[in-house]
């Protein structure tokens, strides 16, 4: 299945918004991935705006930054 491009702008803006949070608590793909019990392939491919994170993935992402859930989807 194909993505709009306004899905791929959304998704690309997300993994931006990941990867900024990730960096400014000093943390590596792989750290964040081993806090939130993910693979860093899949932080990876989050970041790189390849995949949209699953709901359950999102709350782990979040709960590993210290976050909440809202805060990583705001300005989508």
């Amino acid at each position: 299945m194909t993505r709009s491009a306004k899905e791929s702008k959304q998704l690309a803006a997300f993994g931006k918004k990941l990867a900024e949070i990730r960096k400014g608590r000093g943390l590596t793909q792989e750290s964040l991935a081993e806090k939130a019990g993910l693979s860093a392939l899949t932080v990876s491919y989050i970041e790189q705006g390849r995949q949209w994170p699953r709901i359950g993935t999102l709350h782990k992402l979040a709960r590993a930054l210290g976050v909440p859930v809202n805060e990583l989807l705001k300005g989508l």
